[in-house]
């Protein structure tokens, strides 16, 4: 199960990729507190990238879901740097034993610490890479689209990101 935070679906939305994402077998989730920040507020303001994630959600490739208050989420909860959009793709995550996508460094901390597994838009990405969905070029083009879209890449992850494509 893949448990989706918002900026990994905004960006890759963004560069009209997310709907590679229906070739990555796993359940692919959706948070509420997700939905409402991506979706409802990104449709009130006008945003493209919320119309193609409500699309995808309806096309059945996404499915939202309410996040239980178990004692994870409590715990989590109590932690003031962290978003209640993040809490709840953490808390899912551990609870059902998936995989948090995100890309904010400190709810990787968080991830880290609480022995969660995560990965963000570069996970997704090679995921598709290696089911054979996009090629190489094709990584090289979403991620120089997501960056000019505004997507944080240092230079050093940057370089490794291509070391890895030209490894592989």
């Amino acid at each position: 199960m893949l448990v989706f935070d918002a900026t990994p679906l905004i960006y890759l939305a963004k560069v009209e990729k997310l709907h590679l994402i229906r070739n990555i077998i796993e359940e692919r989730i959706i948070p509420y507190s997700v939905f409402e920040e991506v979706v409802v507020k990104g449709k009130a303001a006008g945003k493209e990238d919320a119309l193609i994630v409500n699309r995808l959600i309806e096309q059945g490739v996404f499915l939202v879901r309410e996040v239980e208050e178990t004692d994870v989420y409590r715990a989590l909860m109590k932690n003031k740097n962290l978003s209640k959009a993040d809490v709840e793709v953490l808390a899912l995550a551990k609870v059902e034993n998936g995989i948090a996508i995100l890309d904010e460094d400190y709810a990787r901390i968080v991830a880290e610490f609480e022995d969660i597994n995560y990965g963000g838009i570069i996970y997704l990405i090679f995921s598709l890479l290696e089911k054979g969905v996009i090629t190489k070029r094709e990584v090289r083009e979403i991620l120089d689209a997501i960056i000019a879209k505004g997507w944080f890449c240092s230079t050093d992850l940057y370089a490794k990101i291509l070391k890895r494509l030209k490894e592989g």
